[in-house]
């Protein structure tokens, strides 16, 4: 996905991703985009449908910016739930737990990371 955004990091362990997997993003100034197109919110289920062929057993990959406040994001949760896409993965960076870095280590890389 080409949408640039700030993810906030997670030290879960990332799950295996399909081979195409379908991204739903939610920037800071609250557009959508399904994968690189963006789509307002009325259109989202007609979108995912398109996209998905009208299965909605796929997992979503929800990525929102840091900046989005956690109301925001839920408000995203329940359109997708409304529209019957139940398996939702949230998206964050790789980070190594604050327990492992010692003093003068930098922070690790980003990578970006399926986080369930």
């Amino acid at each position: 996905v080409d949408i640039d955004i700030d993810l906030p990091a997670s030290t879960a362990q990332p799950k295996e991703r399909p081979d195409e997997p379908l991204y739903l993003t939610l920037k800071s100034d609250l557009a959508l985009h399904v994968g690189n197109d963006p789509v307002q919110r009325e259109q989202l289920a007609a979108a995912l449908d398109r996209f998905t062929l009208g299965d909605k057993e796929a997992r979503i990959f929800l990525r929102a910016d840091e900046a989005v406040a956690y109301r925001e994001l839920m408000d995203v949760m329940n359109l997708l739930r409304k529209a019957g896409y139940l398996k939702i993965a949230l998206v964050g960076l790789e980070a190594l737990p604050e327990a492992s870095m010692s003093d003068g280590d930098a922070p690790p890389s980003a990578a970006g990371a399926a986080v369930p």
